[in-house]
């Protein structure tokens, strides 16, 4: 082995390859976008440059104001009930679930691999108002709670909300078997050591649990961030970014200005606001993964 990672020969062999793709399918995108992005109209179709007029036409553009403010909404909202619930979930299988716990958590692993469409049409279902109450409304209506039986999906002020609970149930399972894993990883010694000093459920959770888990609490937060950010399957699937602009995305938005409206130019400026919005955010979010000197 050591022969091996000596040579620089079977290094790059090994390593080439995925450097190769990572490079033409991350990097070279993201250049190209970042060049694309000081040029108006659509390659071919009043192509011309344009220099910073589509940076500038940001501060002005009220759609791309409403995507953001939409976005981040979202990602307050997906990312604190995906981590938090997954959390909760990974305790539940560790200390609580003792019997049918490998078939619970494939149970609530499962809508990760489900198709994104398939689950904007289930949810669709369970929001429907017409021609047939959907699961949620006759829920309401049977309990009687007919006032708050409404078209979920179909109005400004629950659309956003009803697109969260669909995708933290869908990422939720995801961030519960990493949790889970890093429980298993936490020695049995160190529990039954702060039962013994006399800890409660909740100290125990605080002060021992919660510290030993923070390095996988922050790559859960830059998971969900970054897929958050990137909102557009689940969105488009349920509710193609409507009523309205309600549920719009910046990649969204991105996407109908360049395929859409044919601006190119303007859709790759937006492509660069959120590549900047990840690496922010993530940057943000490392800032809080502080390793105690020894």
């Amino acid at each position: 082995m050591k022969k091996v990672l000596g040579n620089k020969k079977a290094i790059a062999l090994f390593v080439g390859p995925g450097l190769i793709l990572y490079v033409g399918l991350v990097f070279v995108p993201i250049i190209w976008s970042f060049f694309y992005s000081f040029y108006s109209g659509s390659p071919g179709l009043k192509w011309e440059f344009a220099g910073l007029k589509n940076y500038k036409n940001l501060f002005i553009d009220s759609r791309f104001h409403d995507a953001l403010i939409v976005n981040l909404k979202y990602v307050v909202l997906v990312m604190f009930f995906q981590v938090i619930l997954g959390l909760c979930m990974a305790m539940i299988f560790k200390f609580w679930l003792k019997r049918f716990k490998n078939v619970i958590r494939t149970l609530i692993f499962f809508p990760v691999v489900l198709p994104t469409v398939a689950v904007g049409q289930l949810f669709a279902k369970i929001y429907e108002i017409q021609p047939n109450y959907g699961l949620l409304n006759s829920l309401l209506a049977s309990i009687g709670l007919e006032e708050w039986v409404q078209p979920w999906i179909g109005q400004a002020s629950t659309a956003l909300g009803a697109l969260c609970v669909m995708d933290v149930w869908v990422a939720m399972g995801f961030y519960a078997v990493i949790f889970y894993g890093a429980l298993l990883d936490i020695p049995d010694e160190v529990l039954e050591a702060a039962k013994i000093d006399g800890c409660s459920g909740w100290q125990m959770f605080r002060r021992v649990i919660l510290p030993l888990l923070h390095p996988v609490t922050i790559t859960c937060l830059v998971f969900s961030f970054s897929g958050a950010v990137k909102m557009f399957e689940s969105s488009m699937a349920l509710t193609q970014g409507g009523p309205g602009n309600a549920t719009t995305s910046l990649s969204m938005y991105m996407y109908n200005t360049s395929f859409g409206y044919n601006k190119v130019g303007y859709g790759s400026c937006i492509a660069i606001v959120i590549f900047l919005i990840c690496i922010v955010g993530n940057a943000i979010i490392k800032k809080f993964d502080v390793k105690e000197e020894v």
